[in-house]
């Protein structure tokens, strides 16, 4: 991966994170409220993309030495975008 300043990688991962939370709201509507597993089949794996996409992302930084190797953990723990967004928060202030 090309070399990328930490705010950079920040600044994805809290895309991805805001997509994925938005996706996920999406996905709990369609499975417990309207009941479409039409819907849920399509929108999960999605969904499961940008959870891989966060911890790959999350991750990247942790080896590059950019953040500690918390912030790949608490995503996995959350399941992704509530972690993402709440280590995201929690760098800014560093970075």
């Amino acid at each position: 991966m090309t070399a990328t300043s930490p705010k950079q990688l920040l600044n994805r991962v809290l895309a991805v994170g805001i997509a994925d939370a938005v996706l996920l709201v999406v996905l709990v509507y369609f499975a417990w409220i309207d009941r479409s597993d039409n819907a849920v089949h399509v929108l999960g794996p999605i969904h499961g993309l940008g959870f891989l996409a966060l911890l790959f992302l999350t991750a990247d930084g942790a080896l590059r030495k950019l953040w500690g190797w918390w912030f790949p953990a608490i995503v996995l723990v959350t399941g992704g975008p509530v972690g993402s967004i709440v280590g995201d928060v929690i760098l800014r202030k560093r970075v």
